[in-house]
């Protein structure tokens, strides 16, 4: 059995929902650790904009959790009671499943995911996770609102978000795409490929990691539809 990752994003529209979400940034731990069959898990806020970003988005928040298979992965998401006041308190909620084909380096020190031999002839997914040095933060900060205008440009795109577990320094961005060559072209040219030769230049992480993933099948809607029924995906 392939391991599965699920990535859910809620959003909260009204005021003291936004403050609910807020603490369970750290409320949530102790049930999301009980949760029967979870392995890796975070959960993460939002920001403005494409990808990295620096300004928070109040209101969306995501939880990303590895899992042993795919039944696994939706039962716990039908039934584990966290997930379900996620729901109950969200104005939309979307949950992508998802395998790993490759991964690269760490998160928080370990390799959350396990890649396997999947079919990559769909639409494909892209998570980047990086923990920012502090002395590098102007540097990063300076950098990155091109990469974000560009990506947000870019008519192959069919999602695009930037999360993290700590404002400024753990920064996630996670996108998809209709195939594996539009994914490569968006990472090999513009300010994109600036920014990653930088990073190797002069060292601007001190964790990061990289992994591209096949998706199995998604729950909810976001943005009134499923991002992977929009036309970019056919």
């Amino acid at each position: 059995m392939a391991q599965v990752v699920s990535l859910s994003f809620y959003r909260f529209d009204s005021v003291w929902a936004r403050a609910w979400a807020l603490t369970m940034m750290g409320g949530a731990r102790p049930a999301m650790a009980r949760v029967p069959g979870i392995g890796f898990w975070k959960l993460c806020g939002s920001g403005t904009g494409e990808g990295f970003t620096p300004r928070p988005n109040t209101a969306v928040y995501a939880i990303l959790a590895t899992w042993p298979d795919l039944q696994t992965a939706q039962d716990a998401h039908a039934t584990a009671r966290i997930f379900a006041r996620y729901r109950n308190r969200a104005s939309e909620d979307w949950t992508v499943y998802m395998t790993a084909s490759s991964v690269r380096g760490q998160w928080s020190g370990q390799t959350p995911f396990i890649a396997g031999e999947t079919d990559e002839t769909g639409p494909l997914a892209a998570l980047t996770r990086a923990t920012i040095k502090p002395g590098i933060l102007q540097r990063f900060w300076g950098r990155v609102p091109d990469i974000s205008s560009v990506i947000g440009k870019d008519p192959n795109v069919m999602f695009k978000i930037g999360i993290g577990e700590v404002p400024w320094l753990h920064q996630v961005t996670f996108s998809i795409w209709p195939d594996a060559a539009r994914m490569a072209n968006f990472a090999r040219t513009g300010p994109h490929a600036d920014a990653i030769r930088a990073v190797r230049d002069e060292g601007w992480f001190r964790e990061e990691l990289y992994a591209r993933f096949t998706l199995l099948t998604d729950e909810g809607s976001w943005g009134g539809c499923s991002p992977l029924s929009r036309p970019e995906a056919s």
